[in-house]
């Protein structure tokens, strides 16, 4: 073809998963090296497409319509705009029904539809899409690129750009492919070590970035514009208590079925908590057979197995209550050991916690059985299961109080810390770690006061925020923490392992219902997520109610303290290790702080695995200073 080249190649390969890249401009060479970098997230084919002005790749994890037509990158049926996408949209079928009649599809799956509705509705097809996803459209009738994330970034969207080229992929690895500069972004850097994770557009390799959720990026005739397509209300409806509730359970249902449309088989992470619960007891209204898959902690006598592990026999007890069968895996520090350097490779876009490897474990654990997984995740973000939003209204009336009440609760220092100065400061109280152990192991020449990421945060985040103070937390951790650091963190590890995570709680039907309810239908005084929890009452065990809120956490602590894990870990923290961090960090300071956790003088874990992680990252990807 005169006008383009249209070059789409298949082939099987036998442990990948799915993931886009491409960038503005048309290099056969390059995007194939970029495909191949992320050949781990696409199993079933891998493609690319050349045009003047554009090179796409794709590679594919087949979940809904298997068939060689569906493969990406797909161009519509005039030729003329052609897409890689990442994800699954869970509408795609009242879309394709709507659109029937004006475009003819020649393909059963969601990546046709997106490109039927660019067609009619141009970039304005994102307000259609319920899912979860990260795409690129390139349009040749204008010679422009057109990318987009979801509404809660589930999907990741990285992308580099210094004024003239522009270049874009599913993680950052692929991104290096083209001999990037791998400066350290210092700002980032800071910003990490102080939330454990880069918030925000940022990365922590300079002119690298993340697409927000609800954001798209045009990029036309060399400029680039990116615009929010946040459209949901967040007016309080008039609502019943009762009312809200069995319309909650009505949604729920709604999406757990909606996230069950599939070719391969599904299953679902199970822990011991309420979300997970809800999703399996949603799914055995549609499914008989389910399999139920959790992670649990090798340790040996005295190390509290069974605090580490309540979460595991629950989730074991509630899988025998469903019917569902039950898969679980034990991690090791032997395991942790052994996969570090793996998990490492796969965490580009770093981001500090301990129970990434057992993400990553669980994750090959699971594909042997299932290639789909629905999880509970973001259901303590959307109906306010944290302890720290109940804390939080508890600070709320403590400021309400006459000041010779709080004069008298103040001897209780429980209480008194529920104190703040304005919603940052509350925020930064239960969020942050703190300058004093930071400003020990960082030098002062790259430290940053918390003064300078408050700011970030208020700008970037409480500015805008109308509602109460426990509203705008949640939806702080809805923007930030869930997209940035849980969402992107499951994402890199169990793609790693071809196994697709889907966040039916996270639907986008939910999240619009959560915004326009009472936050007092969430979060009371002595009650978490109180809206979730009673929706379901009749559905779930009794048991599970008694429980008290636990998140999610490993024994990292005591691999530590493990002799093989200590001599690993003594490599790692330490100035020779690699020479471009030398000069960031005070050494003396951080063998004095591990060996005080050691010898459990004081509790480090989370400045020491901050900078175990941030040393392997440097080191893996050769990042500049």
């Amino acid at each position: 073809m005169e006008r383009r080249i249209l070059e789409i190649i298949f082939c099987l390969l036998k442990n990948s998963m799915c993931g886009i890249s491409g960038f503005n401009w048309r290099d056969e060479i390059k995007i194939k090296e970029m495909v191949s970098s992320l050949s781990y997230r696409g199993p079933d084919a891998n493609g690319f497409f050349l045009d003047e002005g554009v090179s796409l790749g794709h590679d594919r994890l087949g979940i809904i319509d298997l068939s060689v037509g569906a493969g990406q990158p797909m161009s519509d049926n005039l030729d003329e705009i052609t897409i890689v996408f990442n994800g699954e949209i869970y509408n795609f079928e009242e879309i394709r029904e709507e659109l029937k009649e004006e475009y003819e599809f020649r393909t059963k799956g969601d990546t046709e539809v997106i490109l039927a509705g660019y067609r009619k509705w141009g970039n304005g097809v994102v307000d259609r899409l319920n899912g979860m996803f990260a795409f690129a459209i390139w349009d040749k009738r204008d010679n422009s690129l057109f990318c987009a994330r979801d509404h809660m970034g589930m999907k990741p969207f990285y992308y580099f750009w210094d004024g003239n080229k522009f270049i874009f992929a599913s993680e950052i690895s692929a991104l290096l492919v083209h001999n990037l500069p791998r400066k350290l972004n210092i700002e980032a850097f800071n910003y990490y070590f102080r939330v454990l994770y880069s918030p925000g557009s940022m990365t922590l390799i300079k002119d690298i970035y993340k697409l927000p959720p609800f954001h798209t990026l045009l990029l036309k005739d060399g400029v680039i514009s990116i615009s929010s397509y946040d459209k949901i209300p967040t007016d309080k409806v008039d609502i019943s208590y009762r009312r809200a509730t069995l319309i909650l359970k009505e949604k729920v249902l709604a999406s757990i079925k909606r996230h069950l449309v599939a070719d391969v088989p599904v299953g679902v992470y199970l822990s011991g908590g309420i979300d997970s619960s809800v999703v399996l007891a949603s799914m055995s209204r549609f499914h008989e057979k389910i399999k139920t898959f959790s992670v649990g902690f090798r340790l040996k006598d005295g190390e509290e197995g069974g605090k580490f592990n309540q979460d595991l026999e629950l989730a074991k007890r509630t899988a025998k209550f469903f019917g569902a069968e039950h898969n679980h895996i034990l991690v090791s520090v032997d395991d942790v050991i052994a996969s570090m350097g793996e998990m490492m490779a796969h965490n580009s876009d770093p981001i500090s916690n301990p129970t990434a490897v057992a993400m990553l474990l669980l994750s090959k654990f699971t594909k042997n059985k299932a290639t789909v997984v629905l999880t509970g995740n973001a259901g303590d973000e959307l109906w306010g299961g944290y302890e720290r939003y109940r804390i939080t209204l508890g600070a709320y009336y403590y400021k309400m109080l006459p000041k010779f009440v709080r004069s008298i609760l103040n001897k209780n220092k429980k209480i008194s810390k529920l104190d703040y100065k304005d919603e940052v400061d509350l925020f930064s109280q239960f969020m942050f770690e703190k300058d004093e152990g930071l400003s020990q192991v960082i030098c002062p020449s790259f430290f940053e006061k918390d003064v300078k990421i408050k700011k970030y945060f208020q700008d970037q985040y409480f500015s805008s925020c109308r509602a109460d103070i426990v509203e705008c937390l949640m939806d702080v951790d809805q923007k930030s923490w869930l997209p940035d650091h849980f969402f992107m963190l499951s994402d890199k590890m169990s793609m790693a392992s071809a196994i697709e995570e889907r966040m039916p709680l996270a639907d986008r039907e939910l999240l619009t219902f959560s915004k326009t309810i009472p936050t007092s239908y969430k979060v009371g005084l002595f009650r978490t997520k109180k809206i979730l929890k009673d929706a379901f009452k009749d559905d779930l065990p009794d048991y599970l109610f008694k429980q008290p809120k636990r998140g999610w956490f490993s024994p990292a602590a005591k691999w530590f303290r493990d002799p093989k894990f200590e001599i690993f870990v003594r490599e790692v923290l330490s100035e020779n290790y690699y020479l471009g961090t030398k000069k960031l960090f005070n050494w003396v300071s951080v063998e004095r702080m591990l060996d005080d956790h050691i010898s459990k003088k004081k509790y480090n874990l989370t400045v020491l695995w901050a900078i175990l992680v941030f040393q392997m990252w440097a080191k893996q990807y050769q990042i500049e200073v």
